[in-house]
């Protein structure tokens, strides 16, 4: 065990802010220090693997579901967004698969 430091992942912040949403750093726990009782490589744990995109959830295979949502990249609203970590701002495009 090691004596506690601030987590290398969120440098302490416990998280993330987008919005009014927090997410939790997945590395500390949403803690913001690792270290003694709080050190995931001592517990054996490993981080949890991707999730996958959501257009290729399993969802999909559902035939009332996809009756009901045309498009699975925009669920029908034809336009996309996309958060740009470096500008910190969010962008909307058409969606590249239903509204070429």
């Amino acid at each position: 065990m090691t004596d506690p430091i601030t987590c290398p992942e969120c440098e302490g912040r416990k998280g993330q802010h987008l919005g009014e949403l927090f997410l939790r750093c997945r590395f500390c726990g949403g803690l913001g220090w690792v270290g003694d009782h709080n050190e995931p490589a001592e517990r054996g744990e490993c981080p949890p693997p991707e999730p996958p995109p959501a257009w290729e959830h399993k969802v999909w295979r559902d035939p009332v579901v996809v009756a009901a949502l045309p498009c699975r990249y925009c669920l029908g609203a034809r336009t996309v967004s996309h958060i740009d970590m470096e500008s910190r701002r969010m962008t909307t495009a058409a969606c590249p698969a239903c509204a070429a």
